[in-house]
């Protein structure tokens, strides 16, 4: 039988894959509900990243305490940031980020972000079935790929939000510590407000690079593969 000439695979499964949609809030909804089954497992594993994201701030305000110290242009100040162990820049007027300081809080992020990895290496293996039943359902590779990612952005956010406001209050109850009240009247907000934010844009990045492969293993597995594993 000849093949009509307006037939087209390639065409044709465009066109399917276009009729084929799932709403973007819909998906939010399914992300949601995913984790909700998964409080547990998705709280391991949100913790390693408010650990890794409350050093960061932590770090991040307690520089702008001290830069704030030194915007003041108080000599007893800048002494008292010298016996707390600050090294100062050059033109004195800012602390100097270290490359000792640099190191340690990379080294804590890429922590965080392979233990985020090995937990959704080991959530995609727990959900072979669910997987396998979506695409047989007729769900697409990035529809899967979606739903993990969204799911990865809601523990990053929830995580780095977390995170970020903890590592801030230390800083802030440390500062106070050591330089008593001046340490908040002398913080500029606009800095804070920009470390926090920095903070929470890290750990929701780190959640989504954790979570890139895993979500491409879900999303390109086939689902004869998936079904046969015994739940």
């Amino acid at each position: 039988m000849a093949t009509p000439a307006w037939f087209s695979p390639s065409r044709n499964s465009r066109r399917i894959g276009r009729q084929i949609v799932l709403p973007f809030g819909k998906s939010v909804e399914i992300a949601y509900k995913s984790l909700r089954v998964r409080f547990f497992r998705s709280l391991i594993t949100t913790l390693s990243l408010v650990l890794a994201v409350s050093f960061f701030s932590y770090t991040a305000v307690g520089n702008d305490i001290a830069d704030g110290l030194l915007a003041s242009g108080r000599p007893e100040y800048r002494q008292r940031l010298l016996r707390a162990g600050y090294d100062l820049e050059a033109d004195g007027t800012r602390v100097a980020r270290g490359a000792k300081q640099r190191w340690i809080l990379m080294l804590s992020l890429l922590v965080c972000t392979v233990g985020i990895l090995n937990a959704q290496l080991m959530a995609v293996t727990e959900r072979f079935r669910e997987i396998g039943t979506m695409k047989c359902l007729g769900a697409l590779d990035r529809f899967v790929l979606r739903l993990f990612l969204l799911e990865a952005a809601m523990q990053g956010l929830a995580g780095a939000t977390a995170g970020a406001g903890i590592g801030a209050l230390f800083a802030l109850a440390a500062g106070v510590l050591r330089f008593g009240p001046p340490a908040l009247s002398c913080l500029p907000a606009g800095a804070a407000a920009l470390s926090l934010l920095a903070a929470v844009g890290v750990g929701v990045g780190l959640s989504l690079l954790g979570v890139l492969y895993p979500a491409w293993v879900a999303a390109r597995m086939q689902p004869v593969e998936a079904m046969r594993v015994e739940a």
